[in-house]
């Protein structure tokens, strides 16, 4: 759909796709906060909403059993858009309730004392404070855990050979972002494969790169692996937890209650099968039904081609900045030696914050994020980094509008004292 390098991107049917996108209107590059919606998703939810409202799984009459039937379609879309099993796929509230959930339905069970979970104070929030909230748990109930932060390299990739350093008999999680969300980094851990023994459960967030790129969990190694629905074309308050079924048999239910399968007995709750197991409750019924026609939009269009044109925006933009004076790039594709990149760019402009920045960005009608970005502060984590501008693309923004914003990031580095 993306013809060439040199046309102006994207196709203009696919940009059409979008009704809050206009030529006249603000320039959005914040889409690694949330993308926009496409038609065929806000149809899904309006339609959700407008006829044929029912509870699925629950009634036996058509309304009812078409919902049910839908999210089951929905359940097998999501496998096989990330090369998994249905009864590997389960729907949470967002990217951060899964992680909560590998948490609470694994850690809580699994680890014992002495046990050590790998990740990086660098990355988001949702992939820190887990596992920060797991360890106070399990303390209290006499199980002390060690949290080991690993480092993140001048490309703002995991350090893999410190990883490596690290693993101990002792290791049971190793926790990495697949695309880090400040630094536009890929992480895939494929030099790490041989030092990842069975014990090791491996996992993974991508938030980011779901949708962005493509995202086949059987590549990956991942044990579990999150992704976020708003952040891949869908509606917010839904995500995906993946859980490897090798792990099945270690999972506690994650909210038992009405539709979880979960009876109790004489010992306890007996467990259900997966994945109802860990979806207690009535689910987000049209935040899914949204999802499945953001995979199918996904799907038109290819993650292939979507990773393209997100590298291609990647590139004019550093080249674009980098020779602004006063402009300088956080870890990521600016700093690497290749031709890559995935979308995201953070960078600071000298002689004004990054907040003020923004400010001045939005009014003359660029919205980017700026700030910290839900990189927690913590002791000899990342309170060191500077708050950044992040510029962030997805497959509606075109090179006219990374050009523009070059443009006038180069007026205001010009003014500024």
């Amino acid at each position: 759909m993306f013809r060439s390098e040199h046309a102006r991107f994207p196709d203009p049917a696919v940009r059409a796709l979008f009704p809050a996108l206009t030529d006249t209107g603000p320039v959005y590059l914040d889409s690694a906060s949330t993308t926009q919606k496409p038609r065929p998703v806000i149809d899904a939810i309006t339609r959700y909403h407008s006829a044929h409202t029912a509870n699925a799984g629950r009634g036996t009459y058509r309304w009812a059993t078409t919902l049910t039937h839908a999210l089951g379609e929905v359940r097998e879309h999501t496998a096989a858009f990330l090369g998994a099993a249905p009864d590997e796929i389960v729907f949470t509230p967002g990217a951060t309730a899964g992680l909560n959930a590998v948490a609470l339905s694994w850690g809580l069970a699994e680890l014992g004392d002495g046990d050590e979970i790998l990740y990086s104070p660098r990355d988001h929030a949702s992939n820190v404070y887990p596992w920060l909230q797991l360890r106070d748990t399990l303390a209290r109930f006499g199980r002390r855990i060690r949290l080991v932060p690993y480092r993140v390299t001048a490309r703002g990739e995991a350090d893999i050979d410190d990883i490596r350093a690290k693993l101990t008999p002792r290791t049971r999680l190793l926790t990495v972002a697949h695309l880090h969300h400040v630094f536009g980094a890929l992480t895939t851990l494929g030099e790490l494969r041989e030092h990842l023994g069975p014990r090791i459960a491996v996992c993974v967030d991508c938030s980011q790169s779901g949708g962005h790129l493509p995202v086949r969990v059987d590549e990956l190694g991942a044990d579990f692996a999150v992704l976020s629905a708003h952040k891949m074309l869908g509606a917010p308050g839904i995500g995906v937890l993946y859980c490897r079924r090798r792990l099945h048999d270690r999972l506690t239910a994650f909210l038992p209650g009405g539709n979880s399968g979960v009876a109790p007995t004489v010992s306890g709750l007996a467990p259900a099968r997966m994945p109802e197991r860990m979806e207690g409750g009535t689910s987000n019924i049209p935040g899914i039904l949204a999802l499945g026609a953001a995979l199918d939009v996904l799907d038109t269009v290819g993650t292939d081609a979507i990773a393209e044109h997100n590298r291609l925006l990647t590139r004019r933009l550093i080249d674009g900045l980098r020779p602004i004076p006063g402009v300088e790039f956080l870890p990521g594709p600016a700093h690497a030696a290749g031709e890559i990149g995935y979308g995201i760019v953070s960078f600071t402009l000298a002689g004004i914050g990054a907040t003020d920045l923004g400010f001045v960005l939005a009014e003359l009608g660029y919205l980017v994020r700026t700030g910290a970005h839900c990189v927690p502060v913590e002791p000899g984590g990342a309170a060191a980094d500077a708050d950044s501008v992040r510029v962030s693309t997805h497959l509606y923004t075109t090179g006219d509008e990374i050009d523009r914003f070059v443009r006038c990031v180069a007026t205001i580095a010009s003014e500024v004292p």
